[in-house]
């Protein structure tokens, strides 16, 4: 008795899956519109927008005919970057054609934690006129030393290899706005 109903009850358990994969099935077709259908082009120059002219059948299952996405692309250029060596210190700090600040920071500060995020946004505001590297202090004791970092956050203002300015601790958003502006010579 107990093997039927337990046969009886996975032939449900198989039909209530097929039934509700059907569902979500025919719900996915319906939900599509013919201004979603578009085709891929002919030609891999460009993406059609204009709707399938073509009197080849579509097939929703089909990974062969995608969708265009609908929105393009956009590249985002890094506001930061984390110092990996001395040597990439060297190459993306000191040498730079652009100012840079320098976050000296580490992972179990939490003021660094705050003030991490503000310098981004103040640098981000320049649009690509300054850099900023983040050095973990923990991970470059020796550039810490070479710079003379006591503390943690400490912000170093940097143009042409040459030291322009700098401060530790937490700043508002306007102060931060005021010293990136002055590195940029604004």
């Amino acid at each position: 008795m107990r093997g039927h109903r337990r046969v009886e009850r996975e032939k449900e358990d198989g039909q209530s899956h097929t039934e509700m994969a059907h569902r979500l099935l025919v719900r996915r077709i319906w939900t599509l519109s013919v201004k979603d259908l578009r085709c891929l082009p002919a030609s891999t120059s460009s993406f059609s927008t204009s709707l399938c002219s073509s009197t080849t059948p579509l097939s929703f299952l089909s990974p062969k005919h995608t969708l265009p996405r609908s929105l393009p692309h956009t590249s985002r250029r890094e506001v930061s970057f984390n110092v990996q060596d001395h040597e990439d210190f060297t190459e993306r700090v000191i040498n730079s054609e652009l100012p840079v600040l320098i976050d000296f920071h580490a992972q179990w500060c939490g003021p660094c934690k705050i003030l991490g995020p503000r310098l981004e946004k103040a640098v981000a505001k320049q649009k690509g006129k300054v850099a900023m590297a983040k050095v973990d202090i923990d991970d470059h004791t020796d550039l810490a030393i070479e710079y003379g970092v006591s503390a943690v956050p400490t912000v170093i203002a940097m143009r042409g290899g040459d030291v322009i300015d700098q401060f530790v601790g937490i700043k508002d958003d306007e102060a931060l706005d005021s010293f990136v502006s002055k590195l940029v010579g604004q």
